[in-house]
């Protein structure tokens, strides 16, 4: 699954909180991380998650070690050493920063419209294009961007660069605009090749089953808990994410697995190249 993640053209990570009760030599009450990874070749989605005690850059630099092409993530300095390295391109998420711009939006005055209301108008036009061109070829989708999204992004940067000035960054809008600004390269790339996504979204909804089922168990007991969660989670959600329903397709590997000799053996049992029969 791993290998099939690293050909992939775009891979999207995020990371969330985990705590592990008994890991050596740390708090029961210390954070600990669950690292997410969604990409994968056309048609062949792929979603794995890795545990880590640490949120150093490190962590995304093993897990996407000898990978080449772009990759989708929030801002979080942790990713900048994988960004640096030859080959790969940094993607930034526009959701993010539309985020700040509809915190902005709360703290103005009821029923005036301000600075926050620009920048939202011209970042929800960026998304119109989008839905628009939802159901378009690569080319097509290029082209479209280029037509009307590079026009967008060019009034959004001179509003940004001439209103910068005049917000303190210490309120919410000028946080807001200071996102755009120092993310602004990574922001725009998206309009370089009608593949790339505009927001590290499909990263945010893999994740969510886990953020979800830590609200019922909390924590994992000892790290090999841990590991046997993410391996689980990896498993379940990718077998979710190609169409299988996740038991009988855990089922079929399962019971094939010790007759697994060679590396085609074990690819004929990958969730996009099999079809077990459903659990009666």
């Amino acid at each position: 699954m791993r290998d099939s993640l690293l050909g992939s053209r775009v891979v999207h990570c995020d990371e969330t909180r985990v705590q592990v009760l008994k890991e050596p030599d740390r708090d029961p009450s210390s954070q600990s991380w669950m690292w997410v990874q969604t990409g994968g070749p056309p048609d062949i989605p792929v979603i794995l998650f890795d545990y880590s005690t640490s949120r150093a850059q490190e962590v995304p630099t093993r897990l996407l070690d000898s990978y080449r092409g772009y990759v989708m993530t929030d801002d979080y300095a942790g990713y900048n050493a994988l960004g640096a390295q030859a080959g790969v391109e940094r993607l930034g998420c526009w959701a993010h920063a539309r985020r700040r711009f509809v915190e902005a939006q709360k703290v103005q005055p009821k029923g005036k419209t301000g600075r926050a209301d620009i920048a939202l108008n011209l970042i929800n036009k960026l998304y119109g294009v989008e839905r628009d061109l939802k159901d378009a070829g690569d080319d097509d989708r290029k082209t479209g961007r280029h037509d009307r999204s590079l026009p967008v992004l060019a009034q959004l940067k001179s509003w940004m660069e001439k209103t910068q000035p005049q917000v303190t960054s210490q309120i919410a809008l000028g946080k807001a605009i200071g996102y755009l600004a120092s993310n602004w390269s990574k922001l725009e790339r998206y309009a370089e090749e009608g593949y790339l996504p505009i927001d590290n979204n499909p990263a945010e909804r893999a994740i969510k089953p886990f953020v979800i089922g830590r609200k019922n168990w909390l924590f994992s007991d000892t790290p090999k808990g841990a590991t046997a969660s993410v391996q689980l989670y990896s498993l379940v959600e990718t077998a979710k994410a190609n169409g299988q329903e996740p038991y009988a397709w855990l089922r079929h590997a399962v019971e094939r697995l010790p007759l697994a000799t060679s590396v085609e053996d074990y690819e004929a049992l990958l969730p996009w190249n099999c079809s077990p029969a459903s659990p009666s």
